[in-house]
């Protein structure tokens, strides 16, 4: 269920970025992604994931850009996400670079 509600959320958030920023898709699709982590890792961890002391900066850029993109400014909320997406995952992508 858990990675099928991120694909959902990843594929939601793809399509609303093609179709202009369409606020509501990008909102929906930022909801299953958020739900669907919490179903493939649980609530526990994913509460400690994202509230790490080093990764507050990250956590609140990303939390930030959901809200803003809730509140219907899908651009700037984008952005925002990003920045704090990639402050987050910062320590995976030498990872996932060796692996491939």
């Amino acid at each position: 269920i858990g990675v099928g509600l991120v694909g959902f959320g990843l594929f939601f958030i793809l399509f609303g970025i093609l179709l202009y920023f369409d606020a509501v898709l990008l909102a929906f699709g930022n909801i299953l992604f958020l739900s669907g982590m919490v179903f493939i890792i649980g609530i526990r961890r994913t509460f400690s994931f994202f509230f790490q002391r080093p990764k507050l900066k990250g956590t609140s850029f990303f939390f930030g850009g959901v809200i803003v993109v809730l509140m219907r400014w899908p651009v700037l909320g984008m952005l925002l996400e990003a920045y704090g997406f990639i402050t987050l995952f910062r320590s995976f992508f030498p990872v996932a670079f060796g692996f491939l």
